[in-house]
């Protein structure tokens, strides 16, 4: 203390105040602070504050990130507000490669099965088709929109891609020769999302009118629409059989604000509701069936939270607060233990499946 008052007194009041916040701040970037809650075996809900220790890696990007999704089990694709998409290492926090094309944000990225090319939608109504190796120009570009792109779906062939728009269209692509091959127009029909069904013809598609709609790539009509929920459906997800998907509530204050389960089979029912978040749910995701002994899914929302579902109950089994993140804006499952998390305000967060004291989830890394 002796040496401190020596030094304050020799620099000016601004820079002493000045070196002792720099100090704090190296000292704050080592520890995170987060909470959670846990639900006991016995029904008792606890909660539990989480400071550890987690590493800060190379920021993907220098502004939000709208969206991440895994291209494989060591990488992920991500973009946002800085225009550029971004394929990261996340096993080891290294950038492998930056494209840069768009003019506007991005908005969606879809990875092609088995394969190192992926796609990205922006602001600026373009789609942009990239391979991991080679030039860093894109391979193929898609125009057709006439507003920004908010839904990319890869069909499991990867020969076709469907967009869709605020434009209340969707179009289908051939992706060899980067021609519309299909365009298909629903009045008020804002599209959220788009999910491409595995091994089948069908792309599930969520909306701001409220509604989700199946459609058959086959002539891009609408195979099926569900029942009007009472919020937009900001996102959807179809699980790895094709049998089940989930879409997101928007909402505030608790109202609204749920996941929903649904049937993709004969009756293409309800099935389960997950309610727990105060704002807009911004995505969800099926977990590998490895994390836990039910099948389990998460949910990511503005509210700042990652929440674990008991996929049959609807119960939640664990919520992680990811504290100072912002609106968490996107989910990709990395791989049998770990989640990718996209926020608006600390990049990407790295978080991994504990189950050393039940079924828990941390954070271990950001970037």
């Amino acid at each position: 203390m002796l040496l401190l008052r020596c030094h304050l007194k020799k620099a000016p009041p601004e820079k002493a105040l000045y070196r002792f916040c720099a100090v704090m701040g190296k000292l704050q970037s080592k520890l995170k602070h987060s909470t959670y809650k846990y639900s006991r075996p016995d029904g008792i809900i606890e909660d539990r504050i989480q400071t550890k220790a987690f590493q800060e890696y190379t920021p993907a990007h220098v502004d939000t990130v709208s969206v991440v999704a895994a291209l494989n089990s060591d990488l992920c694709v991500s973009g946002g507000k800085d225009k550029t998409v971004v394929a990261y290492d996340w096993k080891t926090g290294n950038v492998v490669k930056r494209f840069r094309g768009h003019e506007r944000e991005i908005t969606k990225i879809a990875c092609v099965h088995k394969s190192n090319q992926f796609f990205s939608a922006s602001r600026d109504r373009m789609v942009m088709m990239w391979a991991l190796h080679g030039s860093s120009q894109p391979r193929q570009q898609f125009s057709g929109h006439a507003m920004v792109v908010t839904g990319l779906a890869v069909s499991p062939d990867s020969s076709q891609l469907c967009t869709g728009s605020r434009d209340n269209t969707l179009l289908l692509w051939d992706v060899g020769t980067g021609q519309c091959v299909e365009r298909a127009s629903v009045s008020r029909n804002l599209v959220t999302h788009l999910c491409w069904v595995p091994r089948e013809p069908y792309i599930l598609q969520t909306s701001e009118d409220k509604t989700i709609r199946l459609w058959d790539s086959r002539g891009l009509r609408v195979a099926h629409i569900f029942p009007t929920k009472q919020h937009i459906q900001t996102y959807c997800e179809v699980s790895e059989d094709g049998h089940k998907c989930i879409s997101c509530s928007s909402g505030f204050g608790g109202e609204g604000c749920e996941a929903t389960l649904w049937d993709l089979r004969q009756t293409r029912n309800r099935i389960c509701e997950y309610k727990g978040h105060f704002q807009t749910v911004a995505s969800c995701v099926f977990l590998p069936r490895a994390v836990a002994l039910m099948p389990v899914i998460a949910t990511s929302s503005h509210d700042c939270k990652v929440k674990i579902w008991n996929q049959d109950t609807g119960a939640c089994l664990f919520t992680l607060s990811l504290d100072g993140s912002g609106p968490l804006t996107s989910l990709a499952v990395g791989d049998t233990i770990s989640l990718l998390c996209a926020s608006f305000s600390r990049g990407i967060h790295l978080l991994r499946v504990d189950r050393s004291q039940g079924l828990e989830l941390r954070e271990v890394a950001a970037f």
